[in-house]
């Protein structure tokens, strides 16, 4: 499929229609893995390409389908094959090309003329995968590379159809999230999807209905081949492609791997013959390393990249080790207040309402040095421990936000609920205020922990950790470590420049070690490289805190 707005990994069509092709022996590798081999009787399943293009994998599948019918099923009629195969594109032009490809094929294989003119028509369709009325779970395999369009490039009628047919391509998804939803409706109990594609959405927030599809309507990843430096394409192409297998039926192990620049046909190949092999060697290569995962992620949050020895790490702390927010040992991560109008509600004039109602804020600039050093401000606080405060108690209070109630009552949750018009958008904790906490900032290059003594409540800027039987300086020196930033830095977003995101959703993905397994000796090492800000002396405690000798490439 393509049209002057699609750009594909496989396929940049401009207004001109030009295009970049997938190079032969990536297609061969992706219906290898699939199990779309003539080595198998082809005959009897059906095959479906959501987007021809000029034939690129079409061309592949027809020559394995003949050769399968010569070893299998030599006197079966050709004619018997019509639904074997099916390949929808919007061009009338690579509808037209793909015919010929197929023909000739067909042709050149021994099917007579007129048959083969008959199944080259019927195999090639014009329309558009996303909006055609699919029979679901009636194909066998799904195979090809579905157009990468940005949203901003589809008109908005057409982008509203998309999404009114997908209900997958939520939020900003681009295009190729609605080939997946589709192409995974359409799978038989055991078919598989075989596609080349963009791998954001593993990643980002809208995949995120996309990985609930796959963990709560029974598909299974079997691999995810990473090939960002790969030259998988004729034309240099920077869209984050990856191979991915999916797969109707149960989670079984999974085939994770990452490709570099030097991976060609030879080394896909070699990963080939690994990945279908039952060995539970790593491979390793300079053109590709390759791990099995025991299992696939069973969550819809952002799954985790990195090179395969480290999502295999990933998953071992996973299965032996607890999560860092933990019941048992009291710990908890959360995000400071929020208010929705800071320029009221956050302020250095400590008179700005009585005492009782000036509360210590912690900021981020308070936490730069890798020191508590508090800069003054003061959260203008509304709340008592049993909800927010009678207005008419506190006249200064009450004057200082009528004064600013403009600004305050223009907010959404004021307009909700006129009585609370004074709320902030997040009720304090006051518990919180007696407590000493480690306090880091969202968007940093490198974690940074710091210990924030009692009498400070955090701003919605820095995110905390609060604990009941950790140390926290031991706990700060655990979190300062590469153990530690690793793990996150596998399950966040990245900015611009390689910046991460130490929000609350991805602290609480991070494993760390049972305390009580912890050698005191080790404790202490963590809690006196936290006190120096030494990070390879944390590293190196940590390292020893997990029982490892290293981290994985």
């Amino acid at each position: 499929m393509s049209s002057p707005a699609a750009a594909s990994p496989a396929r940049v069509t401009q207004p001109n229609y030009g295009a970049v092709f997938t190079r032969r022996w990536v297609v061969e590798l992706i219906l290898d893995l699939c199990g779309y081999s003539a080595e198998h009787d082809l005959t009897g399943l059906r095959a479906v390409e959501p987007a021809a293009g000029e034939g690129a994998f079409l061309e592949v599948i027809v020559e394995r389908l003949v050769q399968s019918r010569a070893r299998h099923a030599a006197d079966m009629p050709w004619e018997s094959l019509g639904d074997a195969v099916c390949a929808w594109d919007l061009q009338t032009g690579h509808v037209a090309e793909c015919r010929e490809k197929a023909f000739r094929i067909l042709l050149a294989s021994g099917c007579p003329k007129t048959v083969a003119c008959d199944l080259a028509e019927r195999w090639v369709q014009q329309g558009d995968f996303l909006l055609l009325d699919h029979e679901e779970k009636s194909a066998d395999f799904v195979l090809g590379n579905p157009p990468y369009i940005r949203i901003e490039d589809v008109e908005p009628a057409m982008l509203a159809a998309y999404r009114a047919a997908c209900p997958t391509m939520g939020g900003r998804a681009d295009i190729y999230v609605g080939f997946i939803e589709k192409g995974l409706d359409l799978l038989k109990p055991e078919g598989r999807l075989g596609l080349i594609c963009a791998d954001r959405w593993m990643r980002n927030q809208y995949g995120k209905r996309l990985r609930e599809k796959v963990i709560a309507q029974g598909y299974a990843m079997d691999c995810s081949l990473v090939m960002h430096d790969a030259p998988a394409f004729m034309e240099a192409v920077s869209a984050y492609p990856a191979i991915i297998l999916l797969r109707r039926g149960v989670q079984e192990s999974a085939v994770v791997g990452s490709a570099t620049e030097d991976f060609g046909e030879e080394a896909a190949r070699s990963f080939r013959d690994w990945a279908l092999s039952s060995s539970q060697s790593n491979h390793v290569s300079n053109a590709a390393t390759g791990a099995r995962l025991p299992h696939w992620h069973a969550t819809n949050e952002s799954w985790p990249e990195g090179s395969p020895r480290f999502l295999a790490w990933l998953e071992e702390l996973e299965d032996h080790y607890e999560p860092l927010e933990d019941r048992a040992t009291g710990t908890r991560v959360s995000i400071g207040v929020a208010t929705g109008a800071d320029a009221v509600y956050v302020t250095r004039d400590r008179d700005a309402a009585e005492a009782e109602r000036m509360l210590p804020l912690s900021m981020a600039a308070d936490i730069k040095s890798g020191t508590f050093i508090w800069g003054g401000h003061y959260l203008v606080n509304p709340w008592e421990a049993d909800g927010l405060v009678d207005l008419r108690e506190w006249p200064r209070l009450r004057g200082y936000l009528s004064r600013n109630g403009a600004a305050v009552r223009r907010r959404a949750i004021a307009r909700k609920r006129e009585d609370a018009w004074y709320r902030t958008i997040d009720r304090v904790s006051l518990p919180l205020i007696g407590r000493q906490m480690l306090l880091l900032q969202d968007m940093k290059s490198y974690i940074h922990p710091v210990l924030a003594p009692e009498g400070f409540y955090p701003h919605h800027n820095l995110y905390y950790v609060v604990s009941r039987d950790w140390d926290l300086e031991a706990l700060g020196g655990l979190l300062l470590s590469e153990a530690v930033e690793r793990q996150v830095a596998a399950y966040c977003v990245k900015m611009r420049g390689k910046t991460m995101r130490f929000q609350a959703q991805y602290l609480r993905r991070v494993r760390v070690p049972a305390l009580s397994d912890i050698p005191l000796d080790v404790l202490q090492e963590l809690k006196e490289a936290f006190r120096v800000r030494d990070r390879a002396r944390a590293s190196a405690a940590a390292l020893r805190a997990y029982g490892q000798t290293a981290l994985p490439d």
